[in-house]
């Protein structure tokens, strides 16, 4: 451990003043917490420890609590209660109005940032792109550019998997989403740019910082999708873009050239960043787990056709991934905001509050799951089901109205991009590698995870 990351440790560990968030009714309890330092509150310890500094929280304060961080109050909701009464939502008294803080100016109203009545009709409409007939023609392109790309890859001690695969993802997503492979570099860049931006130290769009990297990468998206959509609106193309612009209810409802654009910035970014994080962090402990990997690596070899019926039945790589999405989560937190006074496991949340459910903490917590942080791909077995524990103790996809439209598409295209690196490649880390997570934006492989890749 560096000086610089025992100093992070011993300020965020230290007893700060705790102190109750608003006044509370007598008949209530009050949410306790702690400020921190002065302007930056807990922002870094939050954006260099991520989860571990999230645990430590829960064991001090409990499922709920208050922070500051990014210049703001947040309660935190912990654990599986928590998380159930804020994304099941029953009194409507918690909004997505959240994520406008983080990353409102650039996926401005997208799917996951729209509410209630509006966002149900917006739903109704998108599931007209995740029919099981339309995600089967997605893989079946998944399955190509994974056969064609990846036995590009070469045979390498040191390889860089995590900017590897997030080219190979922003490829699926261009081409199944937009039937089109141009402009990837640009693309990519806008991307990255747009999705670090919502953690940005300084919230204003100084010359550069990443704040205005985040709006002009925005703008490029922007750009690019609504040019695209006369030419969508008129084609037979049978990529989600098109999908998105012929989409219609049975009441007539249809989505306007602003919905569109806004939803394919949006599902643009969800669709391969979670997937490549997913992806690394399954590829990372198949290769510090040899007898898994060859127990993978067998199924697949038994499958020749790739679909999502031979998919399914590849059991041991199912598991594998969904302990992967167990320890690394690929959204390690979800935003809410409160829009009336409302309780929190019998505390008093005041109208206004900024809520953060702590997904990737309900991961770790030792009272679900024995020994939190080993990589036992059997705790999803059938005769054990760690995870129906509780339905919010795994929640990977999130949950309640706002749970991923995507996750169906999501877990084939992962599943057919590993099976096809089992079928091409075995894979290793040095004896005692163990790799870091930069948790800034979403989790992500601080060294980009350099593998032994040897060719079968």
């Amino acid at each position: 451990m560096t000086t610089v990351h025992k100093v992070e440790r011993w300020l965020s560990d230290r007893p700060w003043p705790t102190r109750e968030l608003a006044p509370t009714p007598p008949d209530a309890r009050p949410v306790l917490g702690d400020a921190g330092l002065p302007v930056l509150g807990h922002t870094l310890s939050i954006l260099r420890q991520g989860v571990d500094f999230g645990l430590r929280r829960y064991e001090r304060y409990g499922p709920v609590s208050w922070i500051s961080s990014f210049g703001t109050k947040f309660v935190t909701a912990a654990g599986p209660e928590a998380a159930q009464v804020v994304l099941t939502n029953k009194d409507k008294a918690y909004s997505q109005q959240g994520w406008e803080f983080f990353i409102g100016p650039f996926f401005h109203r997208g799917l996951m940032l729209l509410d209630f009545d509006e966002h149900l009709q917006h739903r109704r409409l998108m599931q007209h792109a995740f029919t099981s007939d339309r995600i089967s023609a997605y893989n079946a392109r998944v399955a190509d550019i994974a056969a064609r790309e990846i036995r590009l890859w070469p045979q390498q001690d040191g390889f860089l998997v995590y900017p590897a695969l997030k080219k190979l993802t922003l490829d699926v997503a261009t081409d199944i989403f937009m039937a089109t492979n141009g402009e990837t570099t640009a693309l990519r860049e806008a991307f990255v740019d747009t999705v670090r931006a919502g953690t940005s130290l300084i919230r204003h769009p100084v010359p550069g910082g990443r704040w205005a990297a985040g709006l002009r990468g925005r703008k490029v998206l922007e750009a690019y999708f609504r040019a695209e959509v006369p030419r969508k609106r008129a084609s037979a193309d049978d990529d989600l873009f098109s999908a998105l612009c012929h989409a219609r209810t049975d009441e007539g409802d249809v989505y306007s050239d602003d919905d569109i654009v806004n939803h394919m910035i949006f599902l643009m970014m969800a669709a391969h960043d979670t997937s490549t994080i997913t992806t690394t962090a399954a590829l990372y402990y198949l290769a510090k787990d040899p007898v898994w990997q060859e127990k993978a690596r067998a199924e697949s070899m038994a499958v020749d056709e790739v679909n999502t019926s031979t998919l399914d039945k590849l059991t041991a790589l199912d598991l594998v991934i969904r302990e992967s999405m167990r320890l690394v989560a690929p959204v390690p937190s979800l935003a809410r905001q409160t829009v009336k006074d409302t309780d929190l496991l019998g505390h008093h949340v005041p109208a206004g509050t900024k809520i953060a459910v702590s997904t990737w903490v309900n991961h770790l917590l030792p009272e679900y799951w024995p020994d939190p942080h080993r990589f036992d791909p059997l705790r999803f077995a059938d005769d054990r089901r760690e995870d129906k524990v509780h339905r919010y103790a795994w929640m990977p996809f999130g949950g309640g109205v706002h749970k991923c439209i995507g996750m169906h598409f999501g877990m084939y295209e992962v599943k057919t991009l590993l099976h096809e690196l089992l079928r091409t490649f075995r894979w290793s880390v040095p004896s005692g590698y163990e790799v870091r997570w930069d948790p800034t934006a979403l989790p992500v492989p601080t060294d980009d995870l350099p593998i032994q890749l040897t060719r079968r």
